[in-house]
């Protein structure tokens, strides 16, 4: 009498365990990608060096910490075309950037203390790790969508002005 009662015992716990396994390699975990809107924290104007006259006026986000001029544009699935992000340096030196986790193309513009503009890197890929260097010392560096400074005309010597919210 006490083997079947054993053996029911046994049945039970082994159907309890299976259970509890089964149900545990059943459970998945979801991974979401990390998604970073646009937030505008400013207007910046960009003006024709030849007669001073207003080319476009964009919302930008301000880089201007550590932490903001490393990430940038990274992780971000767009940007409207009337959208830029400013980063803003200390000094003016030779500054280079890449395109590490970066999913937009952009057109990467050099800008010296004085506010005009002294190079650009035109149409750089997304997720390039290569060096986009400045051909001149800068202090602003401005990154918008890929073709929009060929669509805009912009040139070396066009300036620009911005305001913070």
């Amino acid at each position: 009498m006490k083997r079947p009662c054993l053996k029911l015992i046994t049945i039970v716990g082994l159907g309890i365990l299976s259970f509890s396994v089964s149900s545990c390699k059943e459970e998945k975990k979801t991974v979401k990608p990390v998604v970073i809107n646009f937030k505008k924290e400013g207007e910046l104007t960009i003006k024709k060096a030849a007669n001073d006259s207003i080319i476009k006026t964009i919302d930008i986000e301000i880089a201007d910490d550590d932490y903001q001029t490393q990430t940038g544009m990274m992780y971000r699935d767009s940007m409207e075309d009337n959208q830029g992000m400013l980063f803003v340096f200390q000094d003016a030196r030779f500054h280079s950037f890449y395109m590490k986790n970066t999913r937009i193309p952009l057109d990467i513009i050099y800008i010296g203390a004085d506010k005009k503009i002294v190079s650009f890197q035109k149409n750089a890929k997304a997720f390039d790790e290569t060096s986009l260097p400045s051909e001149a010392p800068a202090q602003y560096v401005l990154e918008i969508n890929a073709g929009l400074a060929d669509k805009w005309n912009l040139a070396v010597g066009d300036s620009i002005d911005y305001s913070s919210l």
